[in-house]
């Protein structure tokens, strides 16, 4: 009888820590499902890519190249930008709160040999996924870019995400056409564009960075929750063969 049992119980245990693990996968956020969009989408040539936005045929897929542009801006230590966006934060509890955002960017394209497809820049948010420049300090200290009403003592923070020109990026989107750049790569298809000058693998720690305790325990529930399901159902299996 406690045999018969056991594959009961390690199929209830295993489910258990799935939803578990799951559940603490949806906390992270869209952060995560951008890290499950790197993870999983395939990688196709820009030039199909292309042929997907001139036949109109919807699909979200991954491209790889290096980042064009004819009008780069520069930052302060002269290197040649496409993109660059700086945000201004509060403490406000156990997170942060948004005070200022300033973005700055130029039209630009991912280039594959002689194929290229321009991006949606304009698209870009939460997908973006490169090394952030941050620096962090008081409200006192900076008190001509703080709003009226901020305490000297608050906690302040100003991350900087920048796209060089001439860096290699992956990009995943939904190709279509645009009546001015022709075939472009966008969100879609209820994901978000996202763009990364990162190997795919160096872009997902970056992700997890923030949430590494949460990440490592969901994985291990994952993994502990599919052996016991597994088992359990191999048990029954080898039973009813016996």
């Amino acid at each position: 009888m406690i045999r018969s049992v056991i594959p009961t119980l390690l199929l209830l245990a295993g489910l258990a820590m799935l939803v578990i693990g799951w559940w603490l996968l949806r906390r992270l956020g869209p952060r995560a499902r951008v890290g499950r969009i790197l993870a999983a989408v395939p990688i196709v040539g820009v030039g199909r890519a292309r042929e997907l936005a001139e036949t109109g045929v919807a699909r979200y897929i991954g491209i790889a190249g290096r980042i064009d542009a004819e009008d780069m801006f520069e930052d302060e230590f002269h290197r040649p930008l496409v993109y660059r966006q700086s945000r201004l934060e509060a403490r406000a509890g156990r997170g942060w709160s948004a005070l200022d955002t300033n973005r700055q960017l130029v039209p630009f394209d991912i280039v594959e040999g002689l194929d290229r497809i321009a991006l949606d820049a304009d698209a870009l948010d939460v997908g973006l996924v490169v090394v952030v420049r941050e620096a962090e300090g008081t409200a006192a200290e900076i008190p001509d870019r703080v709003p009226e009403g901020v305490a000297p003592d608050t906690r302040i923070r100003l991350r900087v995400e920048q796209v060089s020109g001439i860096e290699h990026a992956y990009a995943m989107g939904v190709p279509k056409l645009d009546p001015e750049r022709g075939p472009i790569l966008g969100s879609g298809m209820g994901r978000p564009l996202v763009l990364t000058t990162l190997e795919r693998a160096d872009a997902m720690r970056v992700l997890a960075a923030d949430h590494r305790s949460t990440t490592r325990l969901s994985a291990m529930l994952l993994a502990g929750g599919l052996a016991g399901v597994t088992i359990a159902l191999a048990w029954w299996v080898v039973d009813a063969v016996a």
